[in-house]
């Protein structure tokens, strides 16, 4: 990381991590639930010095302020006011986006909204996509739907390990700094991670969606990386969301689950010539129905907690 901002949205501060700020080309970078833009570090040097890499803390992950009001700010549409707000703050009217996971669901409602769409020049999704395994989501819900507490350091490195094992990551030295990374140290000492617990809430007030209908209305470019073993993006939803989009590009990560950690040549060396790709003009906003406002701007996957808890 070269460069760390905070910006302040609303009553909330969130820390924005830069690498190369001054490069001639931008790529936002979105990090997952529970993750944060720490994450990029190594994209960023993959991708090199031509790239500015913009990876923002979502609130309550990372540096971002914890917020108070976990059942308004906790939500994508707050998400997406904070991502339209770091995006005026930079002054990025037309901007490629990269989001893995949670990153990745709210780069599409901003694609596909009309009041937005324009500032989204090409959309990089990262083990995601407008339909999600239900088992995958029950999973990831459950287990960030509890504090975790360990009372060492290695407790927590060897959990990572077992939790995160679907990222692909090779090297002891990358576990080791993602550990150091992901960790938070309690008042008596143990440790726990980064987050605000209470991030999960997420999965109790938001609003379910038809996101198919979102990925309708991208108008972008998109391409579709899916780690091999995912157990949140099935196979067969691939060519699916191919109908809806033909010139949809797609790279499956082998021995990856979710997510894959773009880390190395063979899964960055795509994205690349996917972004060296001309992109087209911005659009106009196209006229719509209210229906599709950021008040019920939200994804489907409180719907599964919601059935799961039942």
């Amino acid at each position: 990381m070269d460069a760390l901002e905070f910006v302040r949205v609303r009553e909330l501060e969130v820390a924005v991590r830069i690498w190369n700020p001054t490069a001639p080309r931008t790529l936002v970078a979105w990090h997952g639930l529970a993750r944060h833009g720490g994450d990029f570090s190594a994209l960023a040097q993959e991708l090199g010095s031509e790239w500015r890499i913009i990876a923002p803390d979502t609130p309550g992950r990372g540096l971002s302020s914890w917020s108070l009001f976990p059942a308004h700010d906790y939500l994508y549409s707050h998400y997406t006011t904070v991502a339209i707000a770091l995006l005026d703050h930079f002054k990025l009217d037309y901007v490629d986006w990269l989001g893995t996971s949670m990153g990745g669901l709210l780069g599409m409602l901003i694609a596909a909204d009309p009041q937005h769409s324009a500032r989204i020049s090409r959309l990089i999704l990262n083990d995601v996509g407008p339909e999600l395994n239900k088992d995958g989501l029950i999973g990831l819900s459950s287990y960030f739907g509890v504090t975790h507490r360990f009372s060492t350091f290695s407790e927590l490195q060897h959990e990572l390990k077992q939790h995160y094992a679907g990222f692909g990551i090779a090297s002891d030295s990358a576990w080791r700094e993602l550990a150091l990374n992901s960790a938070r140290r309690l008042p008596d000492g143990s440790w726990t991670y980064h987050f605000d617990p209470r991030i999960s809430e997420q999965f109790v007030h938001d609003t379910p969606r038809d996101m198919w209908v979102d990925w309708a209305h991208i108008r972008c470019p998109v391409m579709v990386i899916r780690g091999e073993e995912s157990t949140l993006l099935d196979a067969e939803t691939l060519p699916r969301m191919a109908e809806v989009q033909p010139e949809l590009v797609t790279l499956t990560v082998p021995n990856c689950g979710h997510a894959p950690m773009l880390d190395r040549p063979a899964q960055v060396d795509p994205m690349r010539h996917f972004l060296d790709r001309p992109a087209p003009p911005p659009s106009a906003p196209e006229p719509t129905q209210a229906a599709t406002g950021w008040q019920r701007a939200v994804q489907w996957l409180a719907q599964q907690w919601r059935q799961w808890k039942k």
